[in-house]
């Protein structure tokens, strides 16, 4: 069974969950993603207030998420003018399209990475679907043809400005800092920081309870964190996972180094899991210790693929 396969099958494996949002600070909203069991899971959402509208960094996967982030929008009597995807995963951009129905002149920036998924890992994503599909349960043929579909429409939830570099830009009337790392999860992430409130919404460069290493160079990723870290920021929303002080994102970061150090060297499996376990302790919550070590016995054999293999993925990365 291929990681491809894999990964469908780990997401299916999480907890239930409910969609919540919450106000961060004034003027920053939060639409937390969820893992759901038995479905694909959605990513945080964040919502920035502008002078023209709401700003949203990404958009979920499943209408219910989308809705949500809709519903807030209503509530706020603001139109939605600007979208950021922070990075290609279906989990991020799959309401871009239900946002567009809704509001028409909204303009969508992200990297240029999704075209070249189309072409790799999501098109051998849907041949594994497809394959399921040939054994699947009626419920769960409802489900993978709904993510076929969702891949399908990848030309509709693709930008409109693509994001080709680091800086300050101003989106809707706020600035903000627009941050872009090559090969990282993906072969580009973007991430905000909005300086005046201290808040930096980082998509999957953080993600809880576990580090999403399928499509990741982790050296890179490694190194982005290291971004991060010094802007300063004091409040960092996930791409999945709740809000984190600065003091928490160092645990993260420690953490996660640690995974890197663990795999390099001769450490068991269960040795490299228990340390992610222990140095991420205060961050996972005890419902999802199960689930936690279940992902991490599968990303630590990713991490310790062939290093032609890990060096491939890297390089494909870093193709602008």
């Amino acid at each position: 069974m291929t990681r491809v396969c894999l990964l469908i099958t780990s997401f299916l494996l999480l907890n239930a969950g409910l969609l919540s949002g919450q106000q961060v600070v004034p003027g920053i909203y939060l639409v937390r993603g969820t893992f759901v069991s038995g479905t694909q899971p959605d990513g945080n959402s964040v919502v920035f207030t502008t002078p023209e509208g709401l700003l949203v960094l990404d958009t979920g996967r499943h209408p219910q998420h989308a809705g949500s982030i809709l519903d807030y929008a209503r509530s706020e009597k603001s139109p939605i003018v600007a979208v950021v995807n922070s990075h290609w995963h279906l989990d991020h951009i799959g309401g871009n399209e239900l946002i567009r129905k809704a509001f028409p002149g909204v303009t969508i920036f992200a990297s240029d990475s999704l075209a070249a998924a189309r072409k790799g890992f999501l098109a051998n994503y849907r041949m594994q679907l497809e394959e399921v599909l040939k054994t699947a349960t009626a419920e769960e043929k409802t489900r993978y043809r709904t993510e076929i579909a969702l891949i399908d429409a990848a030309p509709r939830l693709a930008p409109d400005v693509v994001i080709t570099g680091s800086g300050t830009r101003t989106i809707a009337g706020r600035d903000l800092y627009v941050g872009l790392e090559r090969s990282a999860v993906t072969a580009g992430d973007v991430w905000l920081f909005d300086e005046k409130t201290g808040v930096l919404a980082s998509g999957d460069l953080v993600t809880l309870p576990a580090p999403f290493l399928d499509t990741a160079c982790a050296p890179r990723w490694k190194q982005s964190l290291a971004t991060l870290d010094r802007t300063g920021f004091q409040l960092l929303i996930p791409g999945h996972g709740p809000p984190l002080t600065h003091r928490q994102f160092d645990t993260y970061r420690a953490a996660f180094d640690g995974l890197l150090q663990c795999t390099e060297g001769n450490a068991t499996k269960s040795v490299c899991v228990d340390g992610w376990m222990e140095g991420t302790a205060g961050l996972v919550s005890p419902s999802e210790q199960t689930f936690t070590r279940s992902l991490m016995n599968y990303y630590v054999d990713g991490l310790r693929r062939p290093a032609a293999e890990r060096a491939g993925l890297c390089a494909i990365e870093r193709t602008p």
